[in-house]
């Protein structure tokens, strides 16, 4: 209850600050607050959240009794040196060198940032310096889980031997870096959990953008026009060459590049060489040394006969050209993050209409698993995509409306030194069929079930399953609605995601929900209406005041259905049997009289039927994941919140359903259902609550 309930007071925080590019605090510490406290005490900022000890700096390779942490000291830059400078003359590519951490992912991204001054800026905040209303606190803002968060770090910086341990500038007095990487770090847990990654997860970290990875040996023939037009865009973009196996990794190959090492793309451009039009990359080392000596390196022959004489290719920075061709045989993929309408703005910037949602796949309800488990797969959540009208300017033979999916789940960084992982992930794509026209909003859809959704094939799909932490793929679909199921590959795998979908023309997205409604039919029968024999019955075993006491109609229940091989019960307990009464006393006796009673009995038919419908093997007990259709059969609408509140409650350990759980569950709607039409007296499907009423029995 108490997380359901942050739950909603967090979404309720999200749909006031709509449209807001806020940053969240990070961990509750406010930047402004914290440097004028320590303006005012006269003391240096120390960060009790991410101290200057072994558990910020790791927990195996850099952990407490790890022989490369000793000797380590934490320093501030103004023991570093005599001039420190958090950035000087703008931050370059060549502000960033590489340390004693496999960062190079990170720092890859962080290469390109340099490239656009507004990006930067949203990252690292201006206005922050060694001199002006210097506390020794710093702050920098990421892109996390669909928000952005403020993160305040102080400025100790590991050192060894008198030298930063980690990412530093080249020149040694200028910081920025080197503290935005430590609050990278803060962000994951540890320096250590930074250890290894792809650099798309940089770039969406640095911009809230969603990136696309391309395997250069399967190339599409357009791809260097992609790659043009992206970095007019501001699009961010990596590389790497794969390695076959660890004894690889930072290997040099012949002419100088590294495998299985991080680059970042900084430029392409065509130029004029001897009358021939040559495609050109300028790609950046953030090691800021160790160059490609091939082609169209720094000096080489190449750049004698070049017409263009604008392109700098002689500083040993780290920094090189090489000429397309050559790009797509050396390197090995591609990585390329196109950024959101937040990221940027202006004129011929932020193309795409974006659209987020956030959902968990909870064990039990909405962890279904992939369509090769056909039992569970219609229990994940689904989402509603309109696509109403088609690109233009799409490749010769295309046509249809572009859409890219980005499935994002909660990162494991922080959980690394408690053994945590990835799940492995992936969505598939439905057509949904023609109605007539909807007025409701997309989300007023119904969930769909078995026979749209195993009955017919899926139009798309993600490429594979697999542990990343976002799944992102770039569709293109003729108009119409399509439901997008994103799940585990597995079943009864917990975990959280962000579902993100990007499109170039207007389009609708939201999840594919009905309304919380019921549809139970009143049972208005009088005395007269119940049958005689129903009476006799009645009359034995209701006693002397004829009528059912809650204890009674626990051992009437418990009787009947023990005595059927058919469903199985381990006893109705006391509160489904009070509820049962609440729900039908219509005279506060306390007690069912013989109408309430055969109203219940009725009802109790017509719920021990669904129940036995939707026991698909037969074995006394309903499926968890069968829940939705069964409450849904028996004349409710229940939302996936709603429905992992049921499944937590009603089902046992092994997420199975047994039919005095269902009959309480189906009762405790109804009550809940009466209650709220009573307590809605304006009828406007809302009602407002103050703390004497929430504790009112």
């Amino acid at each position: 209850m108490a997380s359901t309930a942050a739950d909603l007071a967090r979404s309720q925080t999200r749909e006031e600050e709509e449209g807001s590019l806020k940053a969240v605090r990070f961990q509750q510490q406010d930047f402004q607050q914290l440097r004028a406290e320590s303006l005012n005490s006269g003391e240096l900022f120390c960060d009790p959240v991410f101290p200057a000890d072994c558990e910020s700096l790791g927990f195996n390779t850099l952990g407490r009794y790890s022989s490369k942490t000793r000797g380590i000291e934490w320093k501030r830059p103004t023991e570093l040196s005599s001039d420190p400078q958090f950035i000087v003359d703008g931050a370059k590519r060549t502000d960033i060198c590489q340390g004693a951490l496999g960062d190079c992912w990170l720092l890859a991204a962080l290469a390109s940032l340099t490239l656009d001054p507004q990006i930067l800026d949203r990252v690292v905040p201006p206005g922050q310096s060694f001199s002006s209303q210097y506390a020794g606190i710093f702050h920098f803002q990421f892109w996390q889980f669909g928000e952005w968060v403020d993160v305040v770090i102080d400025d100790r910086l590991p050192v060894k031997d008198g030298e930063l341990l980690f990412v530093h500038s080249a020149e040694g007095r200028e910081f920025w870096s080197t503290l935005l990487e430590k609050a990278y770090a803060k962000v994951s847990g540890s320096y250590e959990a930074l250890s290894g990654g792809s650099s798309l997860e940089g770039f969406e970290d640095f911009t809230g953008g969603i990136s696309e990875s391309y395997d250069l040996k399967e190339a599409p023939p357009s791809l260097f026009h992609i790659m043009r037009r992206g970095l007019r865009l501001g699009s961010l973009m990596g590389c790497s060459i794969d390695i076959s196996s660890s004894s690889e990794t930072e290997a040099v190959t012949g002419q100088k590049l590294v495998k299985g090492h991080a680059y970042s793309i900084t430029a392409v451009r065509q130029v004029h060489h001897c009358g021939s039009l040559v495609e050109l990359l300028r790609i950046r080392n953030p090691w800021g040394q160790v160059e490609w000596t091939g082609a169209w390196s720094d000096g080489s022959k190449q750049w004698d006969g070049v017409e263009e004489k604008d392109l700098d290719h002689s500083a040993d920075d780290g920094e090189f050209w090489m000429c397309y061709s050559d790009f797509l045989r050396q390197f090995s993929r591609l990585d390329i993050c196109n950024l959101s309408p937040d990221a940027l703005s202006g004129e011929g910037r932020g193309l795409w209409i974006y659209s987020q949602f956030e959902g968990v796949w909870r064990v039990g309800s909405t962890a279904g698993g992939c369509r090769n488990y056909p039992a569970t797969f219609c229990s994940n959540p689904q989402f509603l995509v309109r696509l109403l009208e088609e690109d233009e300017g799409l490749q010769e033979g295309e046509e249809g409306c572009t859409l890219i999916l980005g499935l994002l789940q909660r990162d494991a960084r922080r959980e690394r030194r408690y053994g945590g992982d990835l799940n492995t992930i992936g969505f598939s794509i439905y057509r949904v069929p023609e109605e007539p026209p909807p007025p409701p909003p997309p989300q007023c859809k119904g969930h769909l079930g078995p026979d749209l959704l195993l009955g017919r094939a899926a139009v798309s799909r993600s490429r594979s399953f697999i542990n990343l932490r976002e799944v992102c793929e770039r569709f293109v679909l003729p108009p119409g609605e399509y439901a997008v199921i994103p799940s585990t590959f597995e079943p009864h795998r917990r975990g959280s995601f962000l579902l993100r979908v990007f499109t170039e023309k207007q389009a609708h997205a939201g999840p594919l929900e009905k309304q919380l409604t019921a549809d139970v039919q009143e049972i208005d029968d009088e005395e007269s209406d119940v049958d005689p024999h129903f009476r006799r019955l009645f009359l034995q075993i209701s006693g002397n005041d004829s009528e059912v006491s809650v204890f009674e109609l626990q051992h009437i229940l418990d009787r009947v259905v023990s005595q059927r091989s058919d469903v199985k019960t381990d006893g109705f307990s006391l509160q489904t049997c009070r509820d049962i009464i609440s729900l039908l006393d219509t005279d506060g006796s306390g007690k069912l009289d013989l109408k309430e009673f055969h109203c219940l009995w009725t009802r109790v038919q017509k719920y021990l039927e669904v129940f036995q419908r939707f026991d698909s093997e037969a074995s006394g007990t309903m499926s968890s994941h069968e829940m939705r259709a069964a409450v849904t059969a028996a004349g409710f609408q229940v939302n996936s919140v709603l429905l992992q509140q049921i499944v937590s409650r009603f089902s046992d350990q092994s997420f199975s359903v047994d039919f005095d759980s269902f009959l309480g569950c189906l009762i405790r709607l109804q009550l809940l259902l009466k209650m709220f039409k009573t307590l809605d007296v304006k009828k406007e499907g809302k009602i407002h609550l103050d703390l004497q009423q929430v504790n009112r029995p």
